[in-house]
C-alpha cells in the first residue's frame, strides 16, 4: 500500500487513491471503487462510504492541525 493517498475533502468525505483492501469488522473484503469516497459525517446511509449527505446537515470539516 505504498501508493496509497488520503485526502480529506473540504467539508466532505475522505477521498483515497490507490491500491488499497477495505476490510469489514468481520474480515470480509469490500468492494470499492478507486478512488474512494470514505464518510467523514458520520451520517451517510451507505457507510463506510459516502452518499453525500454532509452537504445537507452542514458538515464542518474543519482540520484541527
Amino acid at each position: 500500500m505504498s501508493d496509497v493517498t488520503i485526502v480529506p475533502g473540504e467539508n466532505g468525505p475522505y477521498v483515497v487513491t490507490g491500491s488499497v483492501r477495505l476490510m469489514a469488522p468481520d474480515g470480509r473484503v469490500i468492494e470499492h471503487d478507486n478512488p474512494m469516497a470514505l464518510c467523514r459525517c458520520g451520517q451517510s446511509s451507505n457507510k463506510p462510504f459516502c452518499d453525500g449527505t454532509h452537504a445537507t446537515i452542514d458538515f464542518d470539516g474543519t482540520l484541527a492541525v
